[in-house]
């Protein structure tokens, strides 16, 4: 590999959140990497700090080009130029959305188990969530059509937010899926905002499909929210784009997103985005590898050690989906005793809805953090086990 990833870089001491915990606590929750992003966008960023001067920033052409390009070479959609726009991060998107495209009191459909901030996004905003359960059948996620389109048929229902890779669970949503969703969306009048922030990370050999590029109803009847901070681990940088196609749609979101001021960029965010889609393909696909072969590595530590644990497949993310089923039936109180136990903090399931028996794990981190956290889990697991 040109890349290191093996090197542990210490966080403490920086203000980081996810490593705002007591020295003996591993944290492999919260969905940051460990590694320090690709050095040609740290040469980018050292150029722009030496500069000096951290005046108001604009949005360049470089930026517009550098997500058509990476959106049309990696994923084999092409964005015109009038329909993407900035925004400060993917949340305030989503917030905004829930605030412009639905009424106080109306309803947004999300899958769960899914990432938790969409109950923020929807609650905080005095809309009502409407939850579709997956199904989950001998380890394996899918949708359950006939609840989702008893939630789709609901007259109050006017949004669904969805996650496209889906965090936590980790699955690719395939065309014929996402077909099938925007198909009964349109026809029940419901706006789709699909969360892709996730899009880049996955296996080796795999690669996500942006909703919007399946049909001509899910690309007029959505918005997509797209960064590179998830995937190159600049989210402290605050740096997302919004496209929509649909003139009328693609205006009322671009209008709240300035209304709610988070359309404009700091001084860091245009520079970072187009280094990173400019020059970081080669460090993303190491990545790639890397953190596969974690994926792998925890299959069969688990396997060979914790069997009472299963890993539940996934093409996407570097989050893990850990089915504890065999040793509880309430996740935020087996977090709690493990991380009590062993200092290992892991995400429980119960926050992301329909997860009461699994934990969320954290790879994206050195092969040495990952064993660590892999001996503590077993210690932990070993210990509840003999009580």
């Amino acid at each position: 590999m040109k890349y290191d990833f093996d090197t542990v870089t210490d966080r403490r001491g920086t203000n980081s959140y996810k490593w705002a915990v007591g020295k003996d606590v591993l944290p492999m929750w919260v969905a940051d990497m460990d590694f320090k992003t690709a050095p040609e966008i740290i040469s980018v960023l050292s150029e722009r700090v030496n500069h000096g001067i951290f005046g108001y920033s604009d949005v360049t052409d470089e930026w517009y080009d550098a997500y058509i390009n990476w959106w049309d070479r990696r994923h084999g959609i092409h964005f015109d130029r009038k329909d993407i726009f900035f925004s400060t991060g993917v949340i305030p998107t989503i917030s905004s959305c829930v605030r412009r495209l639905t009424s106080p009191a109306e309803k947004v459909i999300i899958m769960t188990p899914v990432y938790n901030i969409f109950y923020n996004c929807i609650l905080n905003n005095g809309r009502v969530v409407s939850e579709c359960p997956l199904a989950y059948h001998d380890g394996r996620y899918s949708i359950d059509w006939s609840e989702l389109e008893r939630a789709m048929r609901d007259p109050q229902t006017t949004l669904m937010l969805l996650c496209n890779p889906h965090n936590p669970i980790g699955r690719i949503w395939d065309r014929e899926t996402l077909a099938r969703i925007g198909e009964m969306a349109y026809e029940n009048g419901v706006v789709v905002v699909s969360d892709e922030i996730h899009c880049d990370i996955t296996d080796p050999g795999k690669m996500y499909v942006p909703f919007a590029s399946v049909s001509e109803k899910c690309a007029k009847n959505s918005v997509t929210c797209i960064a590179p901070t998830k995937t190159f681990n600049i989210a402290g940088i605050q740096t997302s784009a919004v496209v929509a196609s649909d003139p009328g749609l693609r205006h009322r979101v671009w209008r709240q997103l300035n209304t709610d001021e988070c359309g404009e960029p700091n001084a860091f965010a245009v520079q970072a985005a187009v280094a990173a889609f400019s020059e970081g393909e080669q460090w993303l696909d190491e990545l790639r590898e890397y953190i596969f072969a974690n994926k792998q590595r925890v299959s069969t530590f688990l396997k060979e050690n914790i069997p009472q644990i299963k890993l539940v497949p996934s093409e996407a993310t570097y989050l893990l989906w850990l089915d504890c089923s065999e040793i509880t039936d309430d996740s935020k109180r087996l977090a709690s005793e493990i991380r009590s136990k062993t200092g290992l903090y892991l995400s429980h399931g119960m926050q992301f809805g329909n997860g009461d028996r699994f934990l969320r794990m954290n790879i994206a981190c050195p092969r040495v953090l990952l064993e660590d956290g892999l001996a503590r889990l077993k210690k932990a697991v070993n210990i509840i086990l003999s009580k």
